[in-house]
């Protein structure tokens, strides 16, 4: 592929080297030491990307970018400096540079960045089809088609949803579907994470104040249910509000009317309401930290989310939906090869897509290479102190241990609640490995069939999900 670049160094050595670099991957350079010869060059115009130092012989070359850019708004600059202080790091990324190198730099590095950028610009009108389609959710994998199912059936109604995962797994994205997409689209949409707000302002978050309710409250205040009404009220990690506040939410639920915290006026409401937690529900209703009422007011269509490792067929369209998110956010543009999308199938992704979505804004942030392989996903994991991939007892020993440690148990439920979390990933991956087969995935597991048939009904794990297709 033949590539044109303009090299702006008033140090000819550094540029004599530069050039021969470039010239080696079939790049075409044009070279000056001048602001005012770079401006006669660029406007003849044909450039793929410029490399520019910063302290030319007749002006400063990050202070004049405005005016390149301006007349060349989809050029890539790379900016060199010997000034190698954080002030100068963040002039060029305030510019807009593509890449900022110090010097000395490394001359392989510069060269892979130039071709990145060279490429990226002859690429940018012809950007990749996002897997997303514009949808909330993103995956085809037997597990979501489920959830898809779900969210379909209670478009067109009002009935209350409780969405159930763990953490990162798309809870909120869940709520947002079934709003976007349902009868009350063009209602508001208000999301409320309920552990994040104090105890004692949790109820004015949801119902509001009245002006003098408490101390502070020097103004009237209007809750969400309030902005939400006519729409969807989406009430995240619901299982950590206070008792206190969930006996006025279940009032509000069942009469569908609410009171300002210091007023005596009621005040109707119509909203949809979606619940989300990522604890068990049942734990936390036995040691009486959760109402059993509102818990079955809420929980009127439960969809529960499947974990990242649950759904690996995923991995591919999530990653490449991020890396084309990214670039829409300004970041550089990168592309997933074959090896690269295996590297990440193998990895423990233990923040489920939350942590993926990271890993690839990241990646796209501060990978040299235009190319994200197998060899750049293992370095990012690595710079970034990752362990990889949870493998032998010791390590997975480990991770149990750590999960614990952050899990909420009431007494007496410890045993049997570690133990159910603990064999829905097992029993999951028998029956995938059979095709839903139970009788096959007993004798895979060493236990009796009934025995399984029994814990996938506890469990909430239903065979036909893991049905071979012919």
């Amino acid at each position: 592929m033949s590539r044109r670049a303009l090299l702006v160094e008033d140090d000819s050595s550094i540029a004599t080297v530069i050039t021969a670099a470039l010239e080696d991957e079939a790049f075409t350079v044009d070279r000056c030491a001048r602001i005012s010869e770079r401006d006669r060059l660029l406007a003849e115009g044909g450039y793929d990307v410029m490399l520019t130092d910063v302290m030319l012989l007749d002006g400063d070359g990050i202070e004049t970018l405005p005016y390149v850019q301006e007349r060349n708004p989809d050029l890539p600059i790379i900016i060199l400096s010997a000034q190698n202080t954080l002030d100068t790091a963040v002039r060029a990324t305030d510019r807009g540079a593509f890449e900022y190198f110090p010097k000395p730099f490394d001359l392989d590095e510069l060269v892979r960045a130039a071709i990145q950028a060279a490429d990226t610009r002859k690429g940018s009108d012809e950007e990749e089809k996002d897997p997303g389609d514009g949808m909330p959710l993103i995956g085809r994998s037997k597990p979501m088609q489920g959830v898809y199912r779900m969210i379909a059936r209670v478009l067109q109604n009002d009935l209350s949803v409780l969405v159930l995962g763990e953490s990162g797994t798309g809870k909120e994205l869940v709520a947002e579907a079934i709003h976007e997409l349902g009868s009350r689209r063009v209602g508001p949409f208000v999301a409320v994470n309920t552990a994040a707000i104090p105890r004692d302002l949790i109820e004015s978050e949801l119902f509001g104040h009245e002006k003098g309710a408490f101390t502070g409250a020097a103004s009237r205040s209007i809750g969400k249910f309030e902005q939400a009404n006519g729409g969807t009220l989406f009430l995240d990690e619901i299982g950590d509000m206070p008792l206190e506040a969930q006996t006025r939410l279940l009032r509000a639920l069942q009469s569908g009317r609410i009171r300002r915290v210091g007023g005596s006026e009621e005040i109707t409401v119509d909203v949809r309401i979606v619940a989300a937690t990522n604890r068990e529900m049942e734990p936390l209703i036995a040691a009486g930290q959760f109402r059993e009422d509102l818990y079955y007011r809420l929980n009127v269509v439960p969809i529960r989310l499947p974990p990242l490792r649950d759904r690996v067929d995923d991995i591919e369209p999530l990653a490449r939906h991020f890396l084309l998110l990214a670039a829409r956010n300004g970041l550089p543009r990168r592309r997933l090869t074959d090896d690269g999308i295996k590297a990440l199938v193998r990895r423990n992704w233990r923040g489920n897509v939350r942590e993926l979505r990271n890993f690839i804004f990241r990646a796209a942030l501060l990978a040299r290479e235009e190319a994200l392989d197998a060899r750049v996903i293992e370095i990012m994991f690595a710079d970034n102190g990752d362990e990889g991939q949870v493998s032998g007892a010791e390590n997975i020993a480990g991770a149990v241990t750590q999960w614990l440690e952050n899990a909420s148990f009431a007494d007496g439920e410890l045993y049997h609640g570690a133990l159910a979390e603990l064999e829905r990933p097992l029993f999951s991956h028998a029956l995938a490995r059979t095709g839903g087969n139970q009788l096959r995935a007993a004798q895979l597991l060493g236990i009796n069939r009934n025995t399984l048939r029994k814990r996938l009904t506890e469990l909430g794990l239903e065979p036909e999900r893991f049905t071979e297709e012919f």
